[in-house]
């Protein structure tokens, strides 16, 4: 038994191994908007923070809102800066451009209702309108279970599952009550589950934020072809503010994508950005 015990925990320890850098997150009110805009110099950009930036957007001074969020997002990514960068963009017309940082939120925060609603609202000012091919039901389910939570999320349910488990254990082996030996039991495998699966679904979260390999359309429209180069058969044509998904990203200056609905093809890389 103390055998079995030495590998269980041996191969939990081994899952709670995912790791990854802390994401901050918050939100920030919206407001109407004016075209007032106080540039900034370049030495005022370098020491600016978020309350700089939130000055100006509460203000309607989207334009110096955007500068100042780009230059802190220079220095490391934050769900909440890009939410508001998004919704900058968003009050100056530049769907494409809201529509790829509210994506970069959404990937550093997936559970987040908000980013979800504002995304949705951008996504229906778009001319393109893709069906996805539907997922089984089970797929669907696994997949909207792991993006309830971020990384940071599924990584301190592990931790969390892992430390009850250890009690679960405890009460199993040195309880002498019956009741408590079999509530040890059942909680402890309840609990080992949970463990395991909250590092994977991390480690899936985790693997996303490394691949980047989901990625808006820029340009007002682009033809997708069937071979990487502009004499290639024209395929159909995509419009700004469409994801897709960058199948080979070998080719610096073309990439093969697939958009939801199955269809791939080639398009030039400056065409597009990646969430």
């Amino acid at each position: 038994m103390k055998k079995i015990l030495c590998l269980i925990f041996s191969l939990i320890i081994s899952a709670t191994s995912f790791g990854q850098d802390s994401l901050a997150i918050s939100t920030t009110a919206d407001s109407t908007h004016t075209n007032s805009h106080a540039a900034f110099s370049n030495t005022e950009l370098e020491n600016v923070t978020k309350i700089d930036g939130d000055s100006a957007y509460m203000k309607n001074d989207y334009i110096s809102a955007i500068e100042v969020y780009e230059t802190i997002l220079k220095k490391g990514e934050a769900a909440d800066l890009y939410y508001n960068l998004g919704n900058c963009y968003y009050k100056t017309d530049n769907i494409a451009k809201a529509i790829l940082n509210y994506e970069r939120a959404l990937l550093l925060q997936p559970g987040n209702s908000d980013i979800r609603a504002n995304l949705e609202v951008a996504y229906s000012k778009t001319i393109d309108k893709v069906e996805p091919v539907p997922d089984i039901f089970f797929i669907s389910w696994i997949k909207s279970l792991i993006n309830s939570m971020s990384v940071d999320g599924w990584a301190a349910c592990g931790i969390v599952s892992f430390i009850l488990l250890i009690v679960a254990l405890y009460l199993f082996i040195f309880s002498k009550q019956i009741v408590l030996k079999k509530t040890g039991f059942i909680l402890g495998v309840i609990l080992l589950i949970i463990t395991i699966s909250s590092n994977l679904f991390a480690s899936q979260q985790k693997k996303r934020l490394i691949e980047r390999d989901l990625a808006i359309v820029m340009a007002p429209s682009i033809t997708v072809r069937s071979t990487p180069s502009d004499s290639g058969t024209s395929l159909f044509v995509l419009h700004e503010g469409r994801k897709v998904t960058i199948k080979d990203n070998s080719m610096k200056e073309w990439k093969e994508i697939r958009l939801e609905d199955g269809k791939v093809g080639w398009v030039s890389a400056e065409a597009i950005e990646a969430i």
